[in-house]
């Protein structure tokens, strides 16, 4: 598998604090990336180095075959870290219209395509000053695209966008890898997001990397067969301790290849079976077992 991005070792301290640890990770080329992690894990210091803004106390890292920080490779990438800031005197078309001077491309890029592209199109010739937070970040992405690079680094790419928004971007994000054939590393603490547009993903912890795989192999893990049934007693009589009610359902703790002859047994039994679906953990869940974090207890919100 041909990779984008490959670090070993890779080590950056601050005084006594590490911010990564000698943090080892390769990132396929194609397909959306996810790099996840508490605050503090390393995230964004990863991001730095990689773009070559900040160098690393130890360890190597290399980006689409070259050097950090060699011109003709950072050239081809693009990226957004944090929430950006532009000139507040400027429309969303002059500050395209200036980075792309900037970059020397300002006969070559299309601005209205990629305003257009991010959901900005009614704002185009709107002073920035007056752009919500989720507005800056569109037009941060669309600085980050503007010039068609082979990857993009997304730090929070939805931070301060509301639900159709963030909706909006996802689809935009797979879009990109789907249709464009861009290769997109992104940071967000949104997992359920991460869930649904990731390929894979890389969960850091203390600048160590704890996890690393395809959402599908993680989300895999603890997988369970949901029988949605006549009579949960009579089902969980025939199944013995493998099962556990669920509502209306019943939770059995059993491979895919045992899965027919459960179901096989409860038919013989007289059971009638409504649904039978797999289910498997949430990415969520991963995080949290893999970071030590302590989930927040769940509140009733009614009034």
């Amino acid at each position: 598998m041909e990779s984008v991005i490959d670090v070993s070792g890779l080590t950056k301290t601050y005084g006594s604090v590490r911010a990564l640890d000698g943090l080892t990770l390769s990132i396929p080329r194609g397909g959306v990336y996810g790099v996840l992690g508490p605050n503090g894990a390393g995230k964004s210091t990863l991001f730095r180095i990689l773009l070559g803004l900040i160098r690393p106390t130890d360890g190597d890292a290399t980006v689409l075959g070259g050097a950090v920080g060699h011109v003709a490779t950072m050239r081809r990438m693009g990226s957004m870290i944090e929430t950006p800031r532009f000139p507040p005197f400027l429309t969303a078309r002059q500050v395209l219209q200036w980075l792309a001077q900037a970059h020397g491309m300002a006969s070559t890029v299309e601005i209205d395509h990629w305003i257009s592209r991010v959901g900005l199109g009614e704002a185009r010739d709107r002073k920035v000053r007056g752009f919500s937070v989720g507005m800056m970040q569109r037009l941060g992405v669309a600085a980050a695209l503007m010039t068609r690079p082979e990857l993009v680094i997304l730090d929070e790419p939805t931070s301060g966008m509301d639900p159709p928004g963030i909706q909006e971007m996802r689809a935009l994000i797979r879009s990109l890898a789907d249709n464009d054939g861009v290769t997109v590393v992104l940071a967000s603490h949104q997992l359920l997001e991460v869930q649904r547009v990731c390929d894979r993903v890389a969960i850091l912890n203390r600048g160590k990397l704890v996890r690393e795989g395809a959402v599908s192999e993680l989300t895999s893990d603890g997988e369970r067969l949901r029988l949605n049934v006549g009579s949960v007693e009579q089902a969980l009589s025939v199944l013995g301790a493998k099962a556990a009610a669920s509502g209306q359902a019943v939770l059995v703790e059993t491979s895919r290849a045992d899965g027919p002859g459960v179901i096989r047994a409860l038919v013989q039994a007289g059971v009638d079976i409504h649904e039978a679906r797999w289910i498997g953990t949430d990415l969520e869940s991963v995080f949290f077992t893999e970071t030590g974090v302590v989930r927040a207890p769940e509140t009733d919100h009614a009034g």
